[in-house]
This record gives C-alpha cells, sequence and structure tokens, in this order.
C-alpha cells in the first residue's frame, strides 16, 4: 500500500493511504536511507509503501520502502553532534516565522534557514508575526528586514496571528499545498495554525519571562489536513539550525544576491574572501548587498557553528 506519513515519534508513524485510512506502522528491522545519516529515516510528508500485518487483535503497517523525495529540510541534530535531523520531506513551501523579541530571531537563524531551503530547492515566505505587539521603533525595524528580505527576492507578509491581521494573505498561499511552519519557539506557530484553522486546537503556551523564550508546545512534527484544500505540517520550536552537507564553495550559490554576483569576479572559484576583484566584496562596500547576510555566509564558511549558537541563545 502507499501512503503518506502524518506524525512521526520516533519508533511509530501515523500513515494515511491513498484511500483515506490512517495506519501506526512500524519500520521493519533496520532502515537507512543511503548517503543520509539522519536520526530519523522516515520522516513527516514522505511517501511510503507499507505492508498491513495483524498480530493478535492489532492490525498495524510494516513501512518497507521510502518513495523518492521531491525534497526535505534537513539540519543538524542537537549538541553539535554529526547526525542530522529531517524536519520534514515533500514541501511545497515553508513559512518561517520571525518575531523581534519574544523571542528574538536573529538574522543568521533566518538566513541559514534560508541557505538549507535554497539548497533543497523549498521556496520560503518569511513571516513577522507579532506586529500588533510592536513599538513605532520595532514596526521600523521589522519594515527595515522586509525590505531586505524581499530585495533578495523572498516573499514577506507582516502578520498578527493574535487579532488575525494578515492571516487571510497566509491562507490563500497555502491553497492547494503542503506548507510547513517553522520557527523558534513562541513565535505563534501553534497560534497561527489555531487561527487558520480553529477546529485543530494546537495547544499553545506563554512565553517564559524569564528567558523570554517559548515553550516547547509541539514534540513531535505533524501533518495536517485542512478545510480548504492545503495541508500543514506544524514542527517543534528550533533553537539553532546547523546546515549540512555543504562544501564552503557551494554556500555562496544559496545567497541568491551572492550568486548573481559571482559571474563578475575575476575568478570563476571566487568565495568572496581576499581574493582581488571580488564583485561580492566591492558591491558589499558600495551598500548595494547587506552587511547582515555577508556576516552570515563568513560564519558558514568558517564553519562557526559553535559561536553562533553560544552567542544568540547562551547555550551549546
Amino acid at each position: 500500500m502507499l501512503g503518506t506519513v502524518y506524525k512521526s515519534t520516533g519508533s511509530w508513524y501515523s500513515v494515511k493511504s491513498e484511500e483515506g485510512v490512517f495506519y501506526e506502522c512500524r519500520i521493519k528491522g533496520k532502515f537507512r536511507i543511503e548517503g543520509i545519516k539522519s536520526t530519523n529515516p522516515v520522516a513527516v510528508g514522505d511517501k511510503v509503501l507499507f505492508e498491513i500485518e495483524t498480530i493478535g487483535d492489532d492490525t498495524i503497517g510494516i513501512i518497507n520502502t521510502i518513495v523518492d523525495r521531491k525534497n526535505y529540510i534537513i539540519r543538524k541534530s542537537v549538541n553539535l553532534s554529526k547526525q542530522t535531523h529531517i524536519i520534514a520531506a515533500n514541501l511545497d513551501q515553508v513559512f518561517l516565522m520571525v518575531t523581534l523579541n519574544n523571542p528574538k530571531t536573529y538574522p543568521v537563524f533566518i538566513d541559514r534557514f534560508l541557505v538549507t531551503a535554497e539548497a533543497y530547492d523549498i521556496p520560503v515566505i518569511l513571516l513577522f508575526n507579532k506586529i500588533d505587539s510592536y513599538t513605532e521603533e520595532a514596526l521600523n525595524e521589522v519594515k527595515f528586514l522586509a525590505a531586505l528580505y524581499r530585495k533578495i527576492g523572498y516573499t514577506c507578509i507582516g502578520i498578527s496571528a493574535k487579532t488575525g491581521k494578515n492571516v487571510d494573505k497566509v491562507m490563500d498561499l497555502m491553497f492547494g499545498k503542503t506548507s510547513m511552519f517553522s520557527g523558534h519557539s513562541g513565535v505563534g506557530k501553534s497560534t497561527l495554525i489555531n487561527a487558520v484553522e480553529p477546529d485543530l486546537d494546537i495547544k499553545t503556551a506563554e512565553i517564559s519571562q524569564q528567558h523570554l523564550q517559548g515553550q516547547h508546545t509541539t514534540t513531535f512534527a505533524e501533518m495536517f489536513d485542512l478545510s480548504f484544500d492545503a495541508r500543514i505540517i506544524d514542527t517543534p520550536g528550533i533553537k539553532g539550525f546547523g546546515i549540512v552537507d555543504m562544501e564552503k564553495e557551494e554556500i555562496g550559490d544559496y545567497f541568491p544576491e551572492l550568486f548573481e554576483l559571482k559571474k563578475d569576479c575575476k575568478f570563476n572559484n571566487c568565495i568572496h574572501l581576499d581574493e582581488p576583484k571580488c564583485a561580492v566584496k566591492e558591491a558589499l562596500e558600495e551598500g548595494k548587498i547587506s552587511w547582515s547576510r555577508y556576516k552570515s555566509y563568513l560564519q558558514m564558511i568558517t564553519g562557526e557553528e559553535e559561536s553562533y549558537r553560544i552567542d544568540n541563545y547562551g547555550e551549546k
């Protein structure tokens, strides 16, 4: 039977068959995908082939094949291990939710996420949430950030999941597609999902005032069918985003504004550090590309994973 994975809890998988029936499934024996050292061989959004087995009074599915993925979004696992974690597969788009505070979303986190999505051909829409709660100064900062990313080519929308502002614009973009919602804990993913589809009643939690961080309300990624021909994948909040399996020579190709200038560099293998007649460095000095984006690029090609997490989150 062919089905789609809707939920993964580590050892059990909730799979929806082509007939619309859900089966609780397990993996038979050791199951690894060639070339991917992942903590979760099967991810939400995967198309899988499975067989039905009856054990006593229980009917369970046994997954034996993963159908080739259209794409997936992947990051390094926690604690800076060499293992990776596939967040979700077969996505049409990702909504990355951004907040200026409560909790703070740093540009370097946004850039790491965008680079990974670019590498796997996944469109990203940036949602600047909680705009109902910001001061005029904070709103100006949101407008500055949105203008920066729009100039690169990303769609940016200022929203309030709490009041419903511009939620209709998000819903219009979701129609007919499988969308993943991602971001730090506390940015409002669950509140937005509830605004999009109130009947789901996703659990939400208050921000921790001590650390101004969100509490984890979503433990595992899970996909939901919506009432208006759309599917959403809700994901656990993530703190850091370690990039995976990228050579430093290719990272610049996933920054659209750097890739566009690469052809004008003197050397075709220029990595935009100290090379002479580098078009990227010239554009940087002329203010044509963002210093914050270039700083993110430098951190990635120099492998500053650890300092990135310590500086931004006070922990490894």
